[in-house]
């Protein structure tokens, strides 16, 4: 979907202005010179979605992910073909918890390189109450000691906050997971504060009127780093399996990307949630073994189950949209190749 068709959409340019740090006041002339500065687009004044976006898939998935009760940014990429669709897909939304998966892949990374094993121990941070903004980061006390092993399927299945800063922490904090991501040729990311003190200090900005570029990423780049970890350019197969395995038995979410999928699907995720936003992120695998990466960021829509069934659906026609494109290719004799099925 070309850049200069994404984004008709008043509630995009709500997201624009947050983008470059202007006030929500600008109207008129210079609210169009905000959208062509920051995008390098024309203005376009409302249309039909049938007007801007070539195809049905991409019609159905703008008309899904318009953004005008809040923000919306869909990433996604046939893992098969190539084929990629976006919507907003270059605007920063909050990680939340999404995050994760880029922390755990770093300290596998380590495990890689020697620094660590899966076996070793690692204390849970845990939270002592303080008021918001009270402190550079939320104090924290030692918990229990558990194993990395242990710690990445808690931190990923049931998004467990002090086993992620308990990895996080053993890796150097949040510049070594940034500069991590910075290796793999991702920039468009950034970690900014450990859990505890983003979950204290949550609610400082609404997130569908207001881009933080503290502890956030792009659609795009979240795809970006879901295609490196599933076809193994990150990690080796035994680590990447380790995550995208634990990502296999995520039990928070199930009103998102899981909810509309037919039995059939194989979804492979990670959930965010932070004040006005929801997000799940992962890997949905068809019965034949191709696979879709996956970046669903929702702000706004007035409630938190509004935003999650938002997900559900963008996430079951992104599913319709490229298998009905892999089945007009099979009808043409065109083939195509898939990295393996992760499994559990």
């Amino acid at each position: 979907m070309a850049s200069n068709r994404r984004l008709p959409l008043l509630g995009l340019l709500i997201g624009v202005i947050a983008l470059i740090g202007a006030p929500l006041q600008a109207q008129g002339n210079d609210l169009a010179a905000t959208f062509d500065n920051a995008f390098g687009t024309e203005l376009r004044t409302p249309q039909t979605f049938e007007a801007i976006y070539e195809s049905g898939f991409e019609q159905r998935i703008a008309a899904l992910a318009d953004g005008s009760n809040g923000r919306i940014g869909v990433a996604a990429v046939d893992l098969a073909t190539g084929d990629q669709i976006a919507v907003l897909g270059d605007q920063l939304f909050p990680m939340a918890s999404t995050s994760k998966i880029a922390i755990a892949a770093t300290y596998l990374d380590m495990v890689e390189k020697g620094q660590f094993s899966l076996t070793s121990e690692w204390p849970l941070m845990i939270p002592i109450r303080s008021a918001r903004f009270s402190s550079p980061a939320a104090p924290v006390r030692e918990g229990k000691y558990m194993q990395a092993i242990d710690l990445i399927e808690i931190m990923i299945t049931r998004s467990s906050n002090p086993a992620t800063d308990a990895l996080l922490a053993a890796v150097g904090g949040p510049e070594s997971v940034n500069e991590w991501i910075r290796r793999q040729g991702i920039n468009e990311f950034s970690i900014n504060r450990d859990i505890a003190t983003l979950v204290r200090d949550d609610g400082e900005y609404d997130p569908a009127s207001y881009i933080d570029p503290r502890d956030a990423a792009t659609p795009k780049a979240m795809v970006r780093l879901l295609t490196g970890l599933y076809r193994g350019d990150f990690l080796s197969d035994t680590h990447r399996r380790v995550l995208l395995g634990a990502m296999s038995r995520t039990v928070t979410g199930k009103r998102r990307i899981v909810a509309n999928m037919p039995d059939e699907a194989v979804v492979s995720h990670k959930t965010g949630s932070l004040n006005n936003t929801s997000s799940d992120i992962g890997i949905i695998e068809y019965p034949d073994g191709r696979a879709i990466a996956v970046a669903i960021y929702v702000t706004g829509q007035g409630s938190r189950l509004a935003r999650e069934q938002r997900i559900a659906a963008i996430a079951r026609a992104l599913y319709d949209g490229f298998g009905a494109k892999a089945r007009l290719r099979q009808d043409d004799g065109v083939n195509w190749t898939s990295a393996p099925r992760t499994g559990g």
